[in-house]
C-alpha cells in the first residue's frame, strides 16, 4: 500500500495573505496619523491669536482708552496681556468643555483650543466697546466744558472790570458737578486777583452765570483735594 496524498479543501473565503493585513494596518495608521494632524491644525490657533490680539488690544488701549482721557501703549499693552492670560487661564476650559456638547467628536485638547482663542476674541472686543464708550463719555465731557466756558465768556466780557476783560481768553475752569456745575475764572494782568463766575448749565443761558467772587480755582481745588 503506498503513500497516501493529502490534499487540503479548497478555500472559500477571500484571500487573506500575511502582507495584505500589513499593508491594511499601515493604511490604518496613516488614516488615524491624518485624523490627528487635521485636528492639531484645526486646534492651533490659540497662541497665534493671544499674541497678534494682544498686539491689537494695545494699540485700541492706547486709541481708545477705556477710561480716563489717554492711556500710554506701555499700560495698555499690559492690561492686555494680564486680560488675555486670566481668560484663557479661567475660562478656556468651560467654554472648551460647551463647544464639545455641540461637536462631541472633537477632542479636548483641541475644544479648550478653540475655547481660548474664542475668549481672547470676546476681550478684544469687550475693550474695543468699553474704548468707544469712554471715548464717548470724555467728548461729552469736553463739550460740556467748552460750553461753560464759553458761557462764562460772555458773563465776564459783559461784566467784569476791564482788566479781567483783557485776559477773557485764559479762562481757568474748575468742575463743581462735571457736565452741569463749573467754576470759571479769568486772572488780572498781573495774576494777583480772579474774576470767578459759576455756570450752571441746567439754567437758560442769560440765568445760567453768577458771580462768585476773586479767589482762584486754585483754592477750591486745594479745598476740595
Amino acid at each position: 500500500m503506498g503513500d497516501l496524498e493529502f490534499n487540503p479543501p479548497p478555500r472559500t473565503g477571500p484571500r487573506r495573505d500575511y502582507p495584505w493585513l500589513m499593508d491594511s494596518a499601515r493604511l490604518s495608521h496613516t488614516r488615524a496619523r491624518l485624523v490627528r494632524l487635521r485636528w492639531r491644525r484645526a486646534g492651533a490657533w490659540l497662541w497665534p491669536a493671544f499674541v497678534g490680539l494682544t498686539l491689537a488690544d494695545a494699540v485700541i488701549g492706547h486709541l481708545l482708552p477705556p477710561s480716563g482721557v489717554t492711556e500710554s501703549l506701555a499700560a495698555a499693552a499690559l492690561l492686555a496681556l494680564v486680560a488675555n492670560l486670566l481668560g484663557v487661564l479661567l475660562l478656556s476650559r468651560p467654554a472648551g468643555a460647551l463647544l464639545r456638547r455641540v461637536r462631541t467628536d472633537m477632542p479636548d485638547v483641541v475644544a479648550r483650543d478653540y475655547g481660548g482663542t474664542t475668549v481672547v476674541i470676546a476681550v478684544t472686543v469687550v475693550l474695543a466697546v468699553l474704548g468707544l464708550a469712554n471715548r464717548s463719555a470724555v467728548q461729552a465731557s469736553e463739550r460740556a466744558m467748552q460750553d461753560a466756558i464759553v458761557r462764562a465768556q460772555a458773563f465776564i466780557g459783559a461784566r467784569a472790570p476791564a482788566p479781567f476783560r483783557r485776559n477773557l481768553a485764559f479762562v481757568s475752569l474748575f468742575a463743581i458737578q462735571p457736565g452741569t456745575i463749573y467754576r470759571a475764572c479769568v486772572p488780572s494782568p498781573d495774576g494777583a486777583r480772579s474774576y470767578c463766575v459759576v455756570v450752571d448749565r441746567s439754567l437758560p443761558f442769560p440765568q445760567s452765570v453768577r458771580f462768585s467772587g476773586y479767589e482762584p480755582n486754585s483754592v477750591m481745588s486745594a479745598g476740595t483735594g
